[in-house]
């Protein structure tokens, strides 16, 4: 029986036995239960409070968002780590920052993600299945593939209508992280390997409002394998289906030297090929082409262009059909 129950059934009882509850004079054994009563409603008050600040602000798979509110999560008890980005810092590494006065990196970030957009928005002229998956990648290592993702995914979550995940798939050589001035940190490949890990408790959110990370996560000796294997495909799946308006950029690795790429790629609805001006040989841009021909969206970008030809090359990008 509750202390509640227990005060109740005492106040009963007097009453019963003809007490006045309402003289002021009462005897030591009639406050009792009043007393008793008036402690344990608050203390169940703060109960009930505990509850509903659990409720707010978790994680899960089944979140809803009700009609002109936020996303609502369900009962999880996990909340995902708040993380800050320097934005001067980020600023002064070359990257696009929410407030940053207009800039040529932005202008070209915004051509390069429109047609990325019009896809996930489904207004390409075919649908396109899985759009908001879109895996950035290049033919070789060095070419500046996460330094077009971080900007992309920068780009992208200053658009109103989506928010964007941002995940360091490169196991192999992580660098998201610390390219956004950001400590190491739990991530990708601990959920894949540890199955008491939910994604909450491993994605970071950011000070720029739409952008969360999922960092690539403690270094493993199978980190290769693992990305390709079927733990990696349901977690894609999840990712895919979890929040109907979240885009998905993948920092993924080089096409050529490795394959988990290659695997990636055909979970994936766009997949964008960074090429570097003037140092990539177009016969590996070919060959790398080739390993992701089953992708229906794959788009290039030419990095790394000289200042004296920036006029040429502004805002280019190709698009090699559905």
């Amino acid at each position: 029986m509750s202390i509640i129950e227990q005060a109740a059934k005492r106040l009963e009882e007097l009453r019963r036995s003809g007490v006045d509850l309402t003289a002021r004079q009462s005897s030591p054994e009639v406050e009792v239960a009043p007393r008793a009563a008036e402690t344990a409603i608050p203390q169940l008050m703060r109960r009930v409070g505990d509850a509903a600040t659990a409720v707010i602000g978790t994680s899960a798979p089944n979140a809803v968002r009700p009609a002109g509110g936020k996303r609502v999560e369900p009962t999880t008890g996990r909340r995902s780590q708040q993380v800050h980005i320097d934005f001067a810092r980020l600023s002064a590494g070359g990257f696009v920052t929410p407030d940053a006065p207009r800039s040529q990196l932005a202008d070209e970030f915004r051509v390069i993600k429109r047609p990325l957009l019009t896809n996930v928005q489904g207004k390409s002229a075919a649908p396109v299945a899985r759009a908001n998956l879109i895996m950035v990648t290049s033919s070789l290592p060095g070419e500046g593939k996460t330094f077009v993702a971080i900007n992309l995914a920068l780009s992208m979550a200053m658009e109103l209508d989506n928010t964007v995940l941002l995940v360091d798939a490169d196991v192999s050589r992580p660098s998201m992280l610390e390219r956004l001035g950001l400590p190491p940190s739990k991530g990708l490949l601990d959920v894949l390997t540890d199955s008491a890990l939910d994604l909450s408790d491993v994605l970071l959110r950011t000070n720029v409002e739409r952008l969360s990370l999922l960092p690539a996560g403690t270094a493993h000796a199978r980190a290769t394998e693992l990305l390709a294997s079927d733990a990696m495909n349901t977690l894609v799946d999840e990712l895919a289906t979890r929040y109907p308006d979240r885009i998905l950029i993948f920092d993924a690795p080089p096409l050529l030297p490795s394959t988990e790429s290659r695997v990636l790629a055909t979970h994936m609805g766009q997949v964008m090929l960074v090429v570097e001006a003037e140092r990539t040989p177009q016969a590996s841009v070919t060959q790398a082409l080739a390993t992701i021909e089953s992708c229906p969206v794959v788009l290039t970008v030419l990095n790394k262009v000289p200042h004296s030809r920036l006029g040429a090359y502004y805002g280019y990008y190709g698009q090699y059909g559905y």
